[in-house]
């Protein structure tokens, strides 16, 4: 069988940075990435590269930053006033906010973040929402492990499930 459309893909990979060689993440046998392909919920341009592989095929490919997880913003670095991290007492928790953490945060409308905190003044804090991995090339290099018909269920629901049917 294929990678195509509605085929729940299992693969393990190594990912680093393109550029430099660095680590980033690795799957393995054990815990490999599993997925519903083409339902767009992982990068366009890594489901491009598997498209048409089988079983056993190994992969090695390079994607830029523009076309991952795209290159850092400005407009995504803002200035949150340090009130807005103060305990019901009033108390900024600095061991819990400091230069470099990243804090879960959501917006006026309920969407969930993360955002990294560059700099703490007395009346701000200097976050940065940009994806981590934003302005990294990455290369993938791994193979398939498992390719099957997805089921109704989890086309209907966008997702793959687990071996033993619905698991979320």
């Amino acid at each position: 069988m294929q990678i195509a459309a509605n085929t729940v893909v299992s693969l393990m990979y190594k990912l680093t940075n393109h550029t430099t060689g660095e680590q980033i993440e690795i799957t393995d046998e054990t815990n490999p990435l599993v997925f519903l392909y083409g339902v767009g919920s992982l990068i366009p341009d890594f489901e491009a590269n598997l498209s048409g592989k089988t079983t056993g095929d190994a992969f090695d490919f390079s994607i830029e930053a523009a076309n991952a997880y795209g290159v850092p913003s400005e407009e995504e670095i803002v200035m949150i006033p340090s009130n807005v991290f103060h305990d019901e007492h009033g108390h900024f928790d600095t061991e819990m906010f400091q230069v470099g953490a990243l804090i879960p945060m959501s917006d006026g409308q309920g969407h969930q973040m993360r955002g990294r905190i560059l700099e703490i003044t007395d009346d701000v804090v200097k976050m940065d929402f940009n994806h981590p991995l934003a302005g990294t090339d990455l290369h993938f290099e791994g193979s398939i492990l498992e390719i099957r018909e997805a089921t109704a269920d989890e086309i209907s629901h966008g997702h793959a499930h687990g071996p033993h049917g619905h698991q979320h």
